[in-house]
């Protein structure tokens, strides 16, 4: 009899590579694999999968009441399911994943794709934070198997719970493409940002440095909470030919646009160690599309872009620096070649075909068979 497998998130499956990733790999044990998902504000189709997906239909859509209901359905449906294994990504789906495995007596996988307490949306909210440790703490030092996005992270973890924590990389599969020439077909280079438009992203600060950068167009791709903050900004600063908001696009289609890029930023600020030791998707899906980056000077992106030499990283955040920055890059066209040259390489090495060894070993262990 094949195993069920399944796959709990609190988003609604349109955007979230890794856990499709996850999915596709659990599919090779012949186990039935479902994932768990929250409609909310948009009805996006989740589109046509090789594995089956369920998003339970939200009363609420934020708030420590969303994160309520959403683990009290998930607790729910799993009490009066059948499954072998139940995968809790974040922080957020893990009470009820817990609570369930151990009444049903059934093995528990925990994937924590962030640090989760140390968001800055929690950073400086005292009781919200106090709730997520409690339940941390609660449940964390009991989850046999267990992995995280960096080593920073993981280390962290087993320092705090005494817990063995694996780490699997969000790295994408591999299919390496580029856009060859440096600037595209209307002149102007296009520098991307991909992912959430949050507190802490150095986005109002990219825009800012557009006043001075030339023959350059920023795409934002993403949703998040500072969406409006966002386009007022750029409606104030007179940028709307300058900057663009692509919104979000189902992760099938991101590949396409990301190749249109000439240059990929991940500018995270320093608020809380969540940033601090991020590893984001978006580094390895520019290096994945031969996009040379600019990223902050955090200890596991930093360490990424010195040791293949796709871009460089800077910390200075003033505008104008940011923007003198910016330009620097792209008149150094022998050096700028050099890091896009250099992407191939890291392509080939940051792939999710090799990070897959790593998560079939830990789902092995847990009773799937490959």
């Amino acid at each position: 009899m094949e195993k069920r497998v399944y796959i709990a998130v609190t988003n609604d499956l349109i955007t979230d590579n890794r856990v499709h990733k996850v999915a596709q790999s659990l599919l090779k044990s012949n186990a039935e694999v479902i994932l768990l998902g929250a409609k909310k504000y948009q009805n996006m189709l989740v589109g046509k999968r090789q594995y089956a997906t369920k998003r339970f239909a939200m009363i609420f859509k934020k708030s420590f009441l969303f994160y309520a209901e959403y683990n009290i359905r998930l607790f729910l449906f799993l009490l009066f399911r059948k499954f072998d294994i139940i995968v809790a990504n974040d922080l957020d789906t893990l009470l009820a994943s817990y609570c369930a495995s151990l009444l049903r007596r059934k093995k528990i996988v925990y994937d924590s794709h962030e640090f989760f307490t140390e968001v800055p949306e929690l950073v400086n909210r005292k009781f919200p934070r106090r709730v997520w440790l409690l339940i941390e703490k609660l449940i964390l030092p009991h989850i046999q198997f267990a992995y995280t996005v960096s080593e920073s992270i993981a280390n962290t973890y087993q320092k705090l719970y005494n817990i063995e924590m694996k780490v699997v990389k969000n790295f994408p599969l591999y299919n390496y493409g580029s856009n060859d020439s440096i600037e595209t077909k209307n002149g102007q280079n296009q520098i991307l940002y991909q992912g959430a438009l949050n507190v802490g992203r150095g986005l109002e600060q990219m825009i800012d440095a557009m006043q001075f950068i030339e023959n350059v167009h920023f795409k934002i791709i993403g949703d998040g909470d500072l969406i409006n903050k966002l386009k007022n900004q750029v409606k104030e600063k007179k940028l709307e030919n300058k900057v663009s908001f692509k919104g979000r696009i189902p992760f099938q289609e991101l590949t396409i646009e990301t190749q249109k890029a000439n240059l990929g930023i991940a500018l995270e600020e320093n608020i809380g160690l969540n940033y601090y030791y991020a590893l984001p998707n978006k580094l390895f899906d520019y290096i994945q599309s031969g996009v040379p980056v600019l990223v902050s000077p955090f200890p596991e992106m930093q360490k990424i872009v010195n040791k293949y030499e796709i871009g460089t990283v800077y910390d200075h955040k003033e505008p104008k620096m940011l923007a003198k920055k910016i330009n620097e890059i792209f008149r150094l066209k022998n050096r700028y070649q050099k890091w896009k040259n250099n992407t191939r390489k890291a392509a080939k090495e940051l792939c999710w075909e090799k990070e897959e060894k790593i998560l079939i070993d830990i789902y092995t262990k847990a009773g799937l068979k490959f």
